[in-house]
């Protein structure tokens, strides 16, 4: 169990590391985060117990953590500790980044950005805003390919500055070298050729959201998922239709079997010219190894062996040949979404390019002023980031 930081303030240390610790647990408790105190007291009792760093990696460390866990409202805390992710990261590599996710005491979720891009859409914001509020005792992780490729924070980022205002939204740079080691997509992964490849940054995507659940454990979501309510399991996959298992969104424990097995369907069976084949295809071929895809007569989960194989309408309440209904005017109905804990909007559909609007009464302006206000008030309604 973990120490309070009240009773940090009457531990007598001698060591001059646990007295740093003892007065930063202290100083955060004494400003009203006695919660986070205690979790970071938890983590550095850990490490001091288990004497596995250096009396200098170990204060960068608890700096590191003191930076994540007392982060005031004010966004230069935030900035200067993805600062200091950068420049570890130039210099040692993204290991120190896997070292970071190690800190946290709970699995987190996880969103990838596999392209270059560093300007989120509205829809991108708000699925990261919306998982950050139903999940807010958990860390909420976007990793973003173009972040590898700067070694400064740019004033320009405004939608990331605006998600860096949450105490558990953690932007950080993805290398893939460094995400696919000790998997069998490393070798995969060097010995293709992008060029050739006309769906990569999907590829990309679908190889990165089975090494990171594999690896940390916790949820992986696309970024066109809005997270209305907390996911009850552990271990799932979800029914996309009735034929098809879903991709954007799954979760699993750390290190279980059936993502491991996945990842070696991934570089066995891969097909980088058929859509979904790494994706919904993979999850569905794998599940059909172990039981039967169920019919779904009612709203019911089923267990496929060692996970959940849930109902459609957890995640596709509305099918893919539907999707602009969340453009359209709301009727202020929103019974259809009573057994859902989150809504996929089917992104790739929207070639139109049809976005949220303010004052548009759709059902996407709904969900959008529902659950995340932040970026309807910012990204919406006021129109300060680019859509």
């Amino acid at each position: 169990m973990a120490i309070t930081a009240q009773e940090w303030e009457q531990a007598e240390v001698s060591d001059i590391t646990m007295q740093v610790v003892k007065a930063r647990v202290v100083s955060g408790w004494k400003n009203g985060d006695e919660q986070d105190c205690d979790l970071t007291c938890y983590f550095v009792l850990r490490k001091a117990i288990m004497k596995t760093l250096a009396a200098g990696l170990l204060l960068s460390s608890i700096s590191l953590c003191s930076y994540t866990f007392w982060k005031s409202k004010w966004l230069d805390h935030e900035i200067n500790l993805w600062k200091s992710y950068l420049q570890e990261t130039r210099t040692k590599g993204t290991a120190n980044f896997f070292r970071i996710l190690e800190t946290w005491h709970t699995s987190g979720i996880f969103f990838v950005e596999t392209s270059d891009r560093l300007a989120p859409s509205s829809l991108e914001m708000c699925s990261i805003e919306s998982a950050a509020r139903t999940y807010f005792s958990k860390p909420v992780f976007f990793l973003m390919k173009g972040l590898s490729r700067i070694n400064r924070w740019n004033s320009s980022f405004k939608a990331l500055t605006l998600l860096s205002s949450f105490k558990n939204i953690k932007i950080l740079p993805l290398r893939f070298d460094d995400v696919f080691q000790h998997t069998p997509m490393l070798d995969w992964y060097q010995k293709i050729n992008p060029d050739t490849e006309p769906f990569w940054i999907h590829q990309l995507s679908d190889a990165c959201r089975q090494v990171l659940l594999w690896k940390f454990g916790g949820i992986y979501m696309d970024t066109d998922v809005i997270s209305l309510r907390p996911i009850p399991e552990e271990d799932f996959l979800a029914a996309e239709s009735h034929v098809l298992c879903s991709s954007a969104v799954l979760g699993f424990r750390r290190f279980h079997t059936f993502l491991w097995d996945c990842m070696e369907d991934f570089v066995a069976n891969y097909d980088g010219k058929l859509w979904g084949q790494q994706g919904p295809m993979l999850y569905t071929r794998m599940s059909e190894r172990l039981c039967q895809i169920p019919s779904f007569d009612v709203v019911r989960d089923n267990k496929c062996q060692h996970f959940v194989y849930m109902h459609r309408v957890r995640f596709y309440p509305i099918e893919y040949q539907s999707w602009k209904k969340y453009f359209e005017l709301w009727d202020g109905n929103d019974t259809i979404f009573h057994h859902s804990y989150a809504l996929h909007f089917w992104n790739h559909m929207n070639n139109e390019h049809m976005h949220v609007t303010a004052g548009s009464n759709t059902l996407a302006e709904h969900l959008f002023k529902q659950n995340c206000p932040l970026t309807y008030e910012h990204f919406v309604k006021k129109n300060e980031l680019t859509p």
